[in-house]
Formats: structure tokens, sequence, C-alpha cells
């Protein structure tokens, strides 16, 4: 029997649910692109609940315990003598979220002696340790394609709201005011506008595709080129790398993986070549920027806004200096974490777990490490290290 050791954000600070703001959600069987959603045998949930959280527990204890198998949940994860730390000696497989991130260093890696499945319960799996994982044989399997649509939707709405200057225009309502020069000295119109996004994958492209209406010119850089059709479909200009397509950019969104080609791209030297005013959104990892270069070139001027939802380390501290730098629209991590998301993230989980424990294969596009080398979206992807 195994044990599974799952890792979930706190329960809302009034308590679990007990009702919704809507009776339900719309049905989609399949992604753009035709890759079906997540097909477990069955779920023990209601689409549409909280199940994110340590009480919703994805919806996976009946499932499990009528297996036999054990289900630890918790939302204690980092410090001496974490809860996390304490079961994971003996657990075969790991359930963590890019929202609360459990992080699997080596030296956790080396002390989880049974550890076989690390999955993601979303996508972003760079919270593992891949060359550990690669190295310990581990399985690291993510819920591919879950949430890129929720994250795309977020960045549409965070690259309006900075431009639109919206979260001081309500901040002025909300503390009773109605000065609307404060509100309008920094509003601007998208359209006409110059957007770029760092990779094109699933995430990327989405985002390209719903702001193609607004009459922007759209650019990208991805080290796989998109189909000559798509690029006239949506006008894209490729560019060969991050550094060639910014200087052209007035809003630029970050859509990328975190891994050893991306760490630290967006650092003063690159922050110097874009447009003075520029936008910058970066929904994809925080370890992608410079987090002290963004905090300077806001303050500076050199960059207009920045809007984002992932920080190092989450939760972030308090005194982490995002929450205080002007011009920025951060929120938590909440981007691929919608009740939406969530019904699609717990029903691939459970496939995932399903195919494990029955010795099935997972999908393809559902890994990342498999047979001690990256694989599957992994091997498209990522890269390690070693």
């Amino acid at each position: 029997m195994a044990k599974v050791l799952c890792v979930l954000y706190d329960d809302p600070a009034d308590g679990y649910p007990t009702t919704y703001a809507r009776d339900d959600l719309p049905r989609i069987d399949h992604y753009p692109g035709g890759q079906t959603t997540p097909t477990p045998q069955a779920t023990d949930f209601t689409p549409g609940a909280l199940l994110g959280s340590v009480s919703g527990e994805l919806g996976l204890r009946r499932f499990l315990e009528e297996r036999g198998h054990t289900l630890v949940v918790t939302s204690d994860k980092d410090g001496d003598g974490s809860v996390f730390d304490r079961e994971l000696a003996d657990a075969d497989v790991v359930i963590s979220q890019p929202f609360w991130p459990a992080y699997l260093t080596p030296e956790r890696i080396a002390a989880a002696g049974n550890l076989k499945l690390a999955v993601t319960a979303g996508i972003g799996s760079d919270h593992v340790d891949l060359d550990a994982a690669v190295a310990r044989g581990i399985t690291v399997a993510e819920v591919t394609y879950c949430n890129s649509i929720s994250v795309a939707e977020h960045v549409v709405m965070m690259t309006l709201s900075l431009v639109r200057n919206y979260l001081p225009s309500h901040r002025v309502v909300l503390d009773g005011g109605w000065n609307i020069a404060d509100c309008v000295a920094r509003s601007y119109d998208l359209e006409g506008m110059h957007v770029g996004t760092v990779a094109a994958g699933r995430i990327g492209l989405a985002v390209l595709r719903r702001l193609a209406p607004f009459d922007v010119k759209l650019h990208y850089t991805d080290r796989h080129r998109l189909p000559e059709a798509v690029e006239q479909e949506l006008g894209l200009t490729w560019h060969e790398s991050a550094a060639d397509m910014v200087p052209h950019c007035d809003v630029v969104t970050v859509n990328a993986p975190l891994h050893p080609e991306t760490e630290g791209l967006f650092d003063d030297k690159l922050i110097d070549t874009m447009k003075r005013g520029a936008y910058l959104i970066n929904t994809a990892r925080a370890l992608i920027v410079d987090q002290d270069a963004v905090d300077r070139a806001l303050r500076d001027g050199r960059l207009a806004g920045y809007a984002g939802d992932v920080w190092y380390p989450q939760p972030a501290p308090a005194d982490h200096p995002w929450r205080t730098m002007p011009h920025h629209g951060m929120t938590p991590h909440i981007s691929g974490s919608s009740l939406s998301a969530q019904a699609r993230y717990a029903a691939g989980t459970r496939e995932i777990l399903e195919c494990w424990l029955d010795g099935r294969p997972i999908r393809d596009e559902y890994l990342i490490v498999a047979g001690g080398a990256l694989a599957g979206t992994g091997a498209h992807s990522y890269s390690i290290s070693g």
C-alpha cells in the first residue's frame, strides 16, 4: 500500500465554504489543439467546490482509502519539524502545488527513501529539483494544460489593469474620492501597443490569441518557432531571443518555465534595453526576474508597471519588497487556481494516481521526468543542469 503526502494551501480564514457564488461550471472536454481534459475513471468531488485547500483534499481521500492507501494532507511545509518533513521520510508519493509549493530540494529527496512519484496539482514542476529526481529515478508528473487558459486570462486582466491604471482608480472609489486627474494621469489605451511574450507555448499562445482583438502588434520569442500559419493568422513577429524582442515592446509578458536557461533572465541589463515606461507581466515564476532589479526599475521610471502572481519564496514574507514597490499589481499566486481550474487539476491528479497505482502508463503530456531523464512535456520545455 502506498503513502501519499499531499501539501495544499490553507482553508479560507473564515472556514471551508458551505456555499459558492455560482451553481455550476461550463463543461469543457478538450483544450485548444485537441488534448482532452483529465479522464479519471471516477471522481468524488463536485466541480466548482474548493478542492485546492487542505479540507478540499483534491477530492482524493475516499478514492485512496477505499483502496487501502494512506493519505496525509497538510499545509505545514516549511521550517524545522514541519509536518511535511516529518511525513516525507516514508512517503511513496508527494503531491504539491505551484501556489503553495513544497520544495523538493536535493536534501529532501535524499531524505525521502521511499519516494517514487512527485505530482504537481497544476502546471510547473520547478519546485522539484529535477536533477535530483532524474538521479534518483523519481517520476515527476503534472496536469499539463489544466490551468493554462486560467493563467492566460489572468495575464490579459493584469495587462489591461496596468495600462489603464485600474487598481489605483478603484482605490480612489474605495477611499471615497473622485479626482479624475489622479486616475487618468497614468492611464493609456492598449490599442496600437507592441506586446510580446517570452515563450509561446500553451499559455503564451493563449495570451497572444486573447490580445489580438485589441488591435495590438504581437511579438514572441520561443526556442520552438510557431507554425507559419499561426504567425500569419495572428500577425506575429518572431524574435530569436528575449534580448532581441524586448526593445520593441510596450508590454512584455513572461510565460516560460523556470529552468537554468530562464532563471534571472530579466536583470538590470535586459530591463535597461526595454522602452522607458514599458510594462512587465510575470505569471510564470518569480526567479525568472531579478527581484531587486524590478523594484529599482519601477522606482526610477524605467518600468511603468509590474504585475504578476509569482513570488519567491512562496508564501512571500510580509516584508517582501514587491509588496510595497510602486506601480505594481501583484496578487498572491492565484492565476491557475480558480475554482474552474481546481476541478481540472484535481481530476488530473486522480488520473495520474490511478495510472501509477494500477501500473498503467501516465499520459506522455503529463510527464516531466521518467526513467531517469526528462520526458514528455519535460523534454520539450525544461532543461536540467546535469
